[in-house]
């Protein structure tokens, strides 16, 4: 499940797992980040490691998503830059979904 860093508390992450950005892909070819490249979706560079790992988390528990799953789990991930057609079309890649 990804949670924001910013609003969670190091106390209730104790004993427990935490994957960040890094630990995704060692070399940055998780499917997700493969998508996000090839979609051309970073602008600033300031959310996309929310966003991805959002993207990732969603599409481990649903790995065909539709439009409205994908705007459900991707809500509140804000992107200054307006990217979201973009970050649709990278999940649905990542996904194998059609575009």
């Amino acid at each position: 499940e990804a949670v924001r860093s910013c609003l969670t508390p190091v106390t209730q992450v104790s004993g427990k797992t935490v994957v960040t950005i890094e630990g995704l892909s060692k070399n940055g070819d998780h499917p997700v980040q493969k998508a996000w490249a090839a979609a051309n979706v970073p602008q600033c560079g300031y959310c996309q490691s929310g966003q991805i790992m959002q993207a990732a988390a969603m599409l481990r528990k649903t790995p065909k998503p539709t439009e409205q799953q994908i705007d459900e789990a991707m809500q509140g991930n804000i992107c200054r830059c307006g990217t979201y057609q973009r970050i649709r079309e990278a999940i649905k890649n990542a996904a194998g979904v059609k575009a």
